[in-house]
């Protein structure tokens, strides 16, 4: 073949090697802009899944959210009057009698749910024998306990023990219409005393004597008012 034969099969082959890489870089570029294309349409799709509200999201409107408030707010209510007739009672203290535990005007709470008396235990009373008010007095002696108080010392005695009452003012003295105290406290009654012993109308008076236990609303257990001495009782 001679030179010239060469040289024409050589720029034919080159021409052609040309076509083919343009042919070449034509579907790359197609390929690219494909991929782009779809890459466009996932991008969308996913953005539109994004901005479409989930159904789960409600919107609550303003008289369905009073209405909702209302109904909460009406069981809330229904609760606390069962608690407060059933379980707990609010009572405000009248009188110095349980001086220095307790104050005149202070607000306590009170646990009157399936209640037993104990000794110790500060509770309300309904009334006494001619005594027709709720009074808040502590219980000193339980049925079949033996009750003695040595008016002459002002030593009060439960079963042979001699309490000792660091929570009293004044000495326990004998009520001027005293009642006499039964050698062992009958069953289904308690006696009660204040802590201001020398100025408390008691189960040491005729106007309250023993008190029976259906008679007790419950035991005094926390102080609401004043701030000052907010907390549980002793």
């Amino acid at each position: 073949m001679s030179e010239k034969e060469n040289e024409l099969s050589e720029d034919y082959e080159t021409e052609e090697n040309i076509e083919q890489g343009e042919d070449s870089a034509e579907d790359m570029t197609e390929d690219k802009e494909l991929s782009e294309g779809e890459g466009e349409t996932e991008s969308s799709e996913v953005d539109e899944d994004e901005s479409e509200p989930d159904e789960d999201d409600e919107v609550i409107s303003g008289p369905q959210f009073i209405y909702e408030m209302a109904g909460t707010i009406i069981v809330a209510i229904a609760v606390l009057f069962i608690v407060m007739t059933f379980f707990v009672r609010q009572v405000t203290v009248d009188g110095p009698s349980m001086n220095n535990t307790l104050q005149d005007a202070d607000r306590l709470l009170v646990s009157c749910f399936n209640y037993t008396p104990q000794n110790g235990d500060i509770v309300i009373v309904t009334h006494g024998e001619e005594l027709d008010k709720k009074i808040v007095k502590r219980v000193i002696a339980t049925e079949g306990q033996r009750l003695k108080i040595d008016y002459s010392t002002g030593e009060v005695t439960v079963d042979g023990v001699l309490l000792k009452e660091d929570y009293i003012i004044g000495t326990t003295v004998k009520e001027l219409n005293s009642t006499e105290i039964p050698e062992v406290i009958p069953k289904g009654y308690v006696f009660v005393m204040g802590d201001n012993r020398e100025n408390s109308l008691d189960s040491r008076s005729k106007r309250v004597g023993l008190v029976p236990v259906e008679n007790i609303i419950g035991k005094a257990f926390f102080r609401i008012s004043p701030f000052d001495t907010f907390g549980f009782l002793s």
